[in-house]
């Protein structure tokens, strides 16, 4: 059967793709950031898996104000990189995975979460900036990659507790699949930032670090935080972490397995405007 190896978490900053597309990683400002994922770059090379599940936001590329879901799936065989404004990033197309991502939208929509199919679109910085972080610049990435969808744009956004659930029916429809498949999981976005208001540019290191510290520990607990809290601790933009809860929700330990390893963690502030949270989990 398939099983999940390993979860992967970290930001999704715009500004992190385009220092790495300008060739400014090694400036002064962009260099102790991106030194946080010399390790994960390493890991990755050491543990290929064969599917990545992505699970990320759109900003308003293949979807629009017009058309929403909260939970959309990408079963196409490729995506290409979206114009996000100022022409498609430098990397290569997005090879899918049709096969495991129709049977992952049967499991989970058979076990009551709605899934919307998406058969053709185009991915952003929300997903290509993670991949470049943990692959670097090759000339195809390393594996298939499901992209995942959430809304976390336009309110109401899903809860952590329905986020944190949702990964566990991922997992469960990951290890029925029938092949000998080596899946991670990667929730992605935040950490603490706000765009825009009387409180643009807030960042709150001791909360992103308290959030981390309870992701690994105490994942159950850290799901039934209300949004709210995001919001007022982490910006208006800091609810995007509640896609961490849909990767964490996808380990063995939560249904009663062993815990998992700590890899690898990082954080770093600020990147461009947001505060870069970095872990990875292996499973046991």
């Amino acid at each position: 059967m398939a099983k999940i190896t390993a979860s992967v978490y970290t930001s999704h900053v715009p500004a992190i793709g385009a220092a790495i597309d300008h060739r400014k990683t090694g400036e002064a400002y962009w260099q102790p950031m991106f030194a946080g994922y010399e390790y994960s770059k390493q890991w990755m090379k050491e543990n290929t898996p064969d599917v990545i599940f992505l699970v990320y936001n759109d900003h308003a590329t293949a979807f629009s104000l017009d058309f929403i879901p909260t939970f959309a799936i990408g079963t196409a065989a490729e995506f290409v990189p979206a114009d996000e404004g100022y022409g498609p990033r430098p990397v290569p197309k997005v090879i899918g995975h049709p096969q495991l991502a129709a049977h992952i939208a049967q499991s989970v929509i058979q076990d009551d979460f709605d899934l919307t199919i998406v058969n053709r679109m185009e991915v952003d910085h929300g997903l290509t900036v993670p991949l470049s972080l943990m692959c670097g610049e090759p000339d195809v990435w390393p594996c298939p990659v499901i992209p995942f969808a959430v809304n976390v744009v336009q309110y109401p956004v899903p809860s952590g507790h329905r986020c944190f659930q949702l990964g566990r029916a991922i997992r469960k429809a990951v290890e029925s699949y029938d092949a000998d498949l080596k899946v991670q999981i990667w929730g992605t976005g935040g950490m603490s930032h706000q765009l825009q208001g009387a409180r643009a540019g807030l960042l709150n290191r001791e909360w992103d670090n308290a959030f981390v510290d309870r992701l690994i520990a105490d994942p159950a607990g850290l799901s039934a935080m209300p949004h709210i809290d995001y919001v007022r601790e982490a910006g208006s933009e800091g609810i995007e972490l509640v896609m961490w809860l849909i990767a964490r929700g996808a380990m063995s330990d939560v249904d009663g397995g062993p815990a998992p390893t700590v890899r690898h963690r990082f954080y770093h502030i600020p990147a461009s405007n947001t505060a870069v949270g970095h872990l990875i989990l292996e499973n046991n």
